[in-house]
């Protein structure tokens, strides 16, 4: 088995080394999960560390950070049938030219193209991580897939380690973040603009400076909504606990950052690295890993202001045990305006993590309560991603280890 190497997302915060004990089954909180694909490692892949997506046939995309013919990840697609799902590996990276490690899944463009980041590999300088990580594209040929690279990073002004998803604007434009690297160390935005012949040229369109903008992306993707670019930094700001931005472009083609909020740290919510999402009424919702009240991460809410900063409040603070704790999720909405997303430790006697609710009562408050605690193998154990919601309502998403083998699983959530 490869051996087990991670990327840091910010040199003071999260470090997610867990041991795992299986001490059987668990009861739990009603809700209805199964694991509908159980990793095998090796060649089979291992370790998804993946948001998923989901493609207008059913199929659900996503990777796994080691694993494949070379032991250093792949892409996957899991196609569904009556009698289950059919797991497809699509491409195993070599930890070479072409890449290596690749987290947090895949992005899919109009023609059923896929494209994502890995943390390793490449031509484009000298790193740390044998390799300062590519962004590539796997390209749909009558359902023969072929990888290529479309940046390498230097290390340099570009960064380097590319940890998190890419979003796609609705010109077709690629943005991401890396959480290292840039000209000031403390990582970057970038844009990948395509000529229309297939090259992609890099710009970045963010340098974080440590200070009042915040310090190391995410591990969420950007959100790309009404032609800006939403998302959070882990650390940094004014506070020092990270801070939530949006970059709008300027009419002279630049881009602005504008800082919605700095997280303060306990009692408030500190070190966010899930993806943001809105509600209808242009609010933001997000977690964090630390601080909330107990210091064991919070769900919090982003009021829009014209001017100064967004109003934020704590919907609820991990309290850790079979409540949960540590979250990296995002957050998504079902029909009647519950949310949804997971926390990566806490639950069940295996502290495998949880999937979590969020109910609103109309007048403003939430009330959180656990939906489902994961319980290790068989079942998943650990989810460091959210998930997303097909057209029944069900959730999809991932555990890094649990699943039969232990090696990672995908499961399905139906509330």
């Amino acid at each position: 088995m490869a051996n087990r190497r991670f990327v840091h997302f910010a040199s003071t915060v999260l470090t997610l080394t867990i041991v795992v004990t299986l001490l059987g089954l668990r009861a739990h909180a009603a809700g209805r999960e199964k694991v509908i694909y159980s990793f095998a490692g090796d060649e089979d892949g291992e370790y998804p560390d993946t948001d998923l997506i989901m493609d207008h046939a059913g199929n659900i995309y996503g990777t796994t950070v080691l694993g494949g013919d070379f032991g250093t990840g792949t892409v996957f697609q899991l196609t569904p049938s009556a009698n289950g799902w059919t797991h497809t590996v699509l491409y195993s990276f070599s930890g070479a030219a072409d890449g290596g490690q690749p987290y947090k899944g895949v992005a899919l463009d109009a023609q059923g193209n896929l494209y994502g980041t890995a943390v390793v590999g490449g031509t484009g300088g000298s790193c740390p991580e044998d390799g300062c990580g590519v962004v590539y594209k796997l390209t749909n040929t009558s359902g023969s897939w072929t990888e290529s690279v479309i940046h390498n990073f230097t290390g340099g002004a570009d960064g380097y380690g590319p940890g998190n998803g890419l979003a796609f604007d609705s010109r077709g434009n690629l943005y991401g973040m890396t959480p290292t690297g840039g000209a000031q160390g403390f990582g970057v935005v970038y844009q990948l603009k395509p000529d229309g012949s297939g090259n992609w040229a890099l710009r970045v369109i963010h340098t974080f400076t440590g200070g009042a903008d915040g310090a190391a992306a995410s591990a969420g993707r950007l959100l790309a909504h009404g032609g800006n670019l939403y998302g959070v930094a882990t650390a940094g700001g004014n506070h020092g606990a990270g801070t939530a931005f949006v970059l709008k472009p300027t009419p002279s083609g630049e881009w602005k950052i504008r800082i919605l909020y700095a997280f303060k740290g306990q009692p408030d919510a500190g070190f966010p690295y899930g993806a943001l999402s809105f509600d209808t009424l242009g609010n933001l919702y997000g977690t964090t890993y630390y601080d909330g009240a107990e210091d064991l991460g919070a769900i919090y809410r982003l009021v829009p202001s014209s001017t100064g900063p967004w109003t934020e409040t704590v919907l609820h603070s991990f309290v850790g045990g079979r409540d949960g704790s540590s979250s990296i999720s995002n957050l998504v909405f079902d029909t009647a305006g519950n949310l949804y997303g997971t926390t990566s430790e806490g639950g069940a006697g295996c502290n495998c993590g949880t999937i979590f609710r969020l109910t609103p009562d109309g007048s403003g408050n939430w009330t959180e309560s656990v939906a489902y605690r994961f319980q290790a193998t068989p079942d998943g154990a650990f989810a460091y991603n959210g998930m997303m919601s097909d057209a029944a309502g069900n959730l999809y998403g991932a555990t890094v280890q649990g699943g039969t083998h232990n090696e990672g699983a995908i499961y399905q959530f139906t509330p």
